[in-house]
């Protein structure tokens, strides 16, 4: 059953703010802290990686934003001025640094496909995860594709396989995500298999190359021989389509579901907002967007 997404709130409106700390200054954690930025009630407190003169800490520096090359190391020294870290570093650190903070009582949100604990991704389980210490926010191609593939699941009676094909321009596919390919499937495929009651499932990851880069692409398609309510499936994908453009407004349904002789397929795009990479970056913005969302949540829900 999907849960409503709650609204950013307004400036003004009495929400306390919630002190949070980036980790890793790559794509990712950059354009995370620009939309944390814009937030009304989200602060960064901390801007932390590894080299004191990339290009996310000398943008932070100019904005004025806290930052370290001291990467964990930081975060640790500043746990008082931190209500959540959002790590945005890699599979493998980021399962260390959870080492390092979980007996210390602190919460992370991660966006790597580390997928050490629950899984969120807002539209489906928003409020299961408002409490919890740590959580996934799975992978850029699982924020995009996973509620889509819980509206196949849920019109069509006993699935029993489906794919995830995305695809994100080259240029901004750091080298995390680079070296994190065998994760992101993983950790992908767990989540659709979870969220959707599936044991069979595929995913594939395509980073292309082509110059100007291209929008990110998400299909999700079964085979034809599912027994697909189309009515009920088109109904679902749309007014999925409306929940995630409440806090992703660039994602969109450029193929609604429809049956074709091999598969029954749709198609979403997300084209971002152009924040620290140009939009054809959309799977920046799909992960930073939901992470922010969760955290806004819990802005909200303790004031």
């Amino acid at each position: 059953m999907k849960r409503k997404v709650e609204m950013t709130p307004e400036p003004g409106d009495g929400f306390e703010l919630l002190n949070v700390a980036i980790l890793g200054t790559g794509n990712v954690g950059t354009d995370l802290l620009l939309k944390v930025m814009a937030s009304p009630v989200l602060r960064c407190t901390l801007f932390a990686g590894r080299r004191d003169e990339s290009p996310g800490i000398r943008m932070a520096r100019s904005l004025g934003v806290p930052t370290s090359s001291s990467g964990i190391r930081a975060i640790l020294e500043s746990l008082n001025t931190i209500d959540v870290v959002f790590d945005a570093t890699s599979a493998s650190d980021a399962k260390a640094h959870w080492g390092l903070l979980e007996p210390l009582g602190m919460q992370m949100i991660d966006l790597t496909p580390a997928s050490l604990g629950k899984f969120c991704v807002p539209t489906l389980n928003l409020q299961e995860c408002l409490d919890e210490p740590y959580v996934s926010m799975v992978t850029c191609g699982g924020q995009a594709a996973v509620p889509m593939a819980h509206c196949i699941s849920e019109a069509t009676e006993g699935l029993s396989y489906l794919e995830i094909a995305s695809a994100s321009a080259a240029a901004s596919v750091g080298a995390a995500t680079r070296a994190n390919i065998d994760e992101y499937v993983v950790t992908t495929e767990r989540a659709t298999r979870e969220f959707c009651q599936l044991e069979n499932t595929k995913t594939m990851l395509v980073i292309n190359p082509a110059e100007p880069g291209a929008v990110m692409r998400n299909s999700i398609s079964v085979a034809p021989s599912e027994r697909v309510d189309m009515q009920a499936l088109s109904a679902a994908a749309a007014s999925m389509e409306k929940q995630i453009r409440s806090y992703v407004p660039g994602y969109r349904l450029v193929v609604p579901p429809v049956a074709t002789s091999d598969r029954i397929l749709l198609t979403v795009e997300v084209e971002g907002r152009g924040d620290w990479l140009p939009p054809y970056a959309g799977n920046l913005d799909i992960i930073s967007c939901a992470g922010v969302a969760l955290a806004e949540a819990r802005a909200v829900g303790r004031s």
